[in-house]
């Protein structure tokens, strides 16, 4: 993968990177990491935001702008949206909830028969959070004392779920039903609601 591409996936999943920080991850040269930026933001891909530090010069912060997320939407989402506009044409609001329902039985069961390999939660997570990730939503597993974060950084299908916002509400159910046994589930950030990420919050059962 190019360095811009690696650039690119690391601004997508951290919200936002320096120079520093860059370079030490990619193991470039800060000034090869501050090119690399600059002419990113050139291209309107990268913006960025200066926080002063205590000791020193102020800090450079850099973030996606709406052409920089674009590059990660999803190729087929216009197709998908077509799919759905047919599919309410020709049955109406009932085929298109067929339609999601059907879905959601087919990930559940794939979500289910993986998980059941996994041990404790946390390990059961990082299953759920590695099928996510080959989907295309950028997935990580954070671990906190009472409660872990699934976060997702990417959504591949934003733009069918803001036509058919029941596929947002499919997949929490999805969720909620694969750790019914072992966790309360709540989502806390949303991607279709304008916000960087979808972010769900599992807390133990017990």
């Amino acid at each position: 993968m190019k360095t811009v591409d690696l650039i690119l996936q690391k601004v997508k999943r951290q919200g936002t990177v320096t120079a520093k920080q860059l370079s030490v991850d990619l193991n470039i040269t800060t000034m090869g990491a501050r090119q690399h930026l600059l002419a990113l933001e050139e291209d309107g891909i990268l913006s960025f935001h200066d926080i002063k530090a205590k000791v020193g010069r102020p800090t450079r912060h850099w973030t996606l702008t709406a052409k920089g997320h674009a590059q990660f939407t999803d190729r087929h989402g216009e197709l998908a949206i077509q799919f759905i506009d047919a599919i309410e044409s020709l049955y109406g609001n009932e085929g298109v909830e067929k339609i999601t329902l059907q879905r959601e039985e087919k990930a559940l069961e794939t979500y289910q028969t993986a998980m059941q390999s996994g041990q404790s939660l946390q390990q059961k997570l990082q299953i759920l959070c590695e099928l996510r990730d080959q989907e295309g939503y950028m997935v990580e597993l954070e671990v906190h004392p009472d409660h872990f974060l699934l976060i997702e950084n990417h959504c591949p299908i934003c733009q069918a779920a803001k036509r058919c916002p029941s596929l947002c509400h499919s997949e929490q159910r999805i969720f909620k039903q694969v750790l019914k046994e072992h966790a309360f589930l709540e989502r806390n950030e949303h991607i279709v609601s304008g916000q960087r990420r979808c972010v769900y919050k599992i807390t133990p059962l017990g």
